[in-house]
Formats: structure tokens, sequence, C-alpha cells
């Protein structure tokens, strides 16, 4: 009998048990088995000041969005000197957006999204993009990837930029985000 007092009024628990019906006979299943699987992760990290360099440079002045209607799900990542760090495994779609600038003369503004199997030992470059811009001028892209993560304390990814002088480089905010990367969880490891 389901009565006010024997409903549920949230979510079951992964181990409450249904009854079903498997060709006539009757079995229990838990709740975890059935239940949809939805997104389980997602965060976001802004650059919160410019980086600017005439070489290969990997982006280190993270932090994590934090205006007030941000929201994270489910742990979320961690940055250490630019490296991504998961906090689950499973396969993930990253999102890097870059504003980029070239002060000096004309000249290019590359982004590129890394990607690690073994802790940075060697990287994998997962997307890049090209900018040409003309002196004083900035220039938008949107890079992104797929990233099978099944191992967090190995498998990593870091954003990357290299420009054609020391004036040119990727623009950052602490209030609003102008380079950004976006972290969602699409479901377990392949």
């Amino acid at each position: 009998v389901i009565s006010s007092q024997t409903e549920l009024s949230s979510e079951p628990a992964d181990t409450d048990e249904f009854l079903v019906s498997d060709a006539g006979t009757l079995k229990r299943i838990d709740y975890s088995l059935i239940k949809g699987g939805g997104i389980t992760e997602a965060d976001m990290y802004r650059l919160h000041t410019t980086e600017t360099s005439s070489s290969l440079t990997k982006l280190t002045n993270w932090e994590r969005v934090d205006d007030a209607s941000f929201g994270k799900i489910g742990t979320g990542v961690s940055v250490s000197s630019g490296n991504f760090t998961f906090g689950a495994t499973g396969l993930y779609q990253l999102i890097f957006n870059a504003e980029t600038a070239h002060e000096g003369a004309t000249g290019y503004v590359h982004t590129y999204l890394k990607g690690t199997t073994d802790n940075f030992s060697n990287e994998d470059d997962l997307a890049q993009s090209n900018n040409y811009h003309d002196a004083g001028h900035v220039g938008y892209s949107s890079i992104s990837s797929f990233f099978n993560c099944t191992n967090t304390s190995t498998h990593k990814v870091a954003c990357y930029f290299n420009t054609s002088q020391s004036s040119a480089g990727v623009n950052g905010n602490s209030t609003h985000n102008r380079t950004c990367l976006s972290i969602v969880r699409l479901g377990d490891s392949v």
C-alpha cells in the first residue's frame, strides 16, 4: 500500500530495490542498475591574467569560474601549474576558448589543447587553432576534443599558446570569461 508515510520525496538510494518481472519471474533490482546516467562532472576554469610570450608556453594563470550564477557538477577538476587533473575517470568533452591579441607588428597567435596519458612525459596535440593578427587586433579561437581518462593520476590536459613576438598572447580576466576551458564528463571511459 502506498501512502504519504511510505512515498519517497527524493531520489532513491542506490541500494533501494524495485520489483520487476523477468519473463514472468518476479525479481529484485537495485536502483543503481537502472538509474539514468546524466552528466556527473562539469566544471569550468578561466584565465584570470593575460599571458604573453614569444615561444610555446603553457597557460598557468587559471581560476575556477566564480560568478554568482556559476555552478559545477560533481568533484570537478583541479589545476596545478597549468595541468588539469580530472576528479573521476570517464570520456570528457573539452572546449578551449581563447581571446588572443597581437599588440606589436602583424603576426600569429596559435592555441593548443594537449593531453597526456603518462603525466606529461609525452603529450598529444588534441586540437590547435591558428590566428593571424594585424598589429593591435584581437582574435578569438575555439577548439575542442574528446579525452578518454582511464586513470586520474596519469591522464591530464593543458592549454598552450605560441606567438610570433613577446608582446602577443592570450587575454585573461578575473571577472568574466575571455579565455576559458570547459570540461564535461559525457560518460564512462571507453
